[in-house]
């Protein structure tokens, strides 16, 4: 259970997020044409699952551009835009707005998603919704961010989630391979009595320093 306020008034909601660390579990989701997807069905590839309340409304709308917009510098990744909304909702949108380069999906068939990826809003008007927030799963099948945002009306933090990607090493570009071995620092532990660790900025001589 998380606590997330709306306007700045808290809402309890039920249901966790998959942890960081975690594999993630299969899932089934509905596209506008009616079809439905599943983790397996992106094998090879990294996952952003953006979900929200509904696209109906203004923040929620404006996460789905942004990721549309940022998708397109993601290497082998798709972001799944994830709402109870029906499939015609999402396809009216998206219609409407030119939207093409993510995957709008809904819940409405298979509501389980909302018990193993989904924070659900337990209380007030928009009861039953899913509470904003943002997963990663890498090309592993490995959950490598999960975000509740704590504050509804307010968008992810797309640097945060994007930048996942990069402390994964997915995205970045391969480095120049070195020619030499780089040696390591030097770490020694004092006398008993004090039980410090002491790091030296000078290299081990383990031979190879000639």
């Amino acid at each position: 259970m998380t606590d997330i306020t709306i306007k700045g008034a808290s809402v309890k909601t039920t249901g966790f997020l998959p942890a960081v660390g975690y594999m993630a579990d299969d899932f089934l989701l509905t596209r506008t044409d009616l079809t439905d997807i599943g983790l397996k069905d992106f094998k090879g590839k990294n996952i952003v699952l953006n979900i929200f309340p509904s696209i109906d409304t203004g923040v929620c709308a404006s996460s789905v551009r942004r990721f549309n917009t940022e998708a397109t510098k993601l290497k082998d990744t798709v972001v799944l835009c994830v709402s109870l909304d029906l499939p015609f909702a999402h396809a009216r949108f998206c219609d409407a707005e030119g939207i093409k380069n993510v995957v709008p999906v809904s819940v409405f068939r298979h509501k389980d998603f909302m018990n193993t990826y989904g924070v659900v809003i337990d209380e007030g008007p928009l009861k039953g919704l899913l509470a904003r927030s943002v997963v990663v799963i890498d090309k592993t099948g490995a959950v490598i961010y999960s975000e509740v945002i704590r504050e509804l009306g307010e968008e992810p933090d797309y640097d945060d989630v994007l930048g996942s990607l990069t402390r994964s090493g997915i995205p970045v570009p391969p480095k120049k391979a070195s020619t030499q071995v780089p040696l390591d620092r030097c770490t020694y532990t004092a006398t008993a009595e004090s039980s410090r660790t002491f790091n030296d900025d000078e290299p081990c001589d383990d031979g190879r320093a000639g």
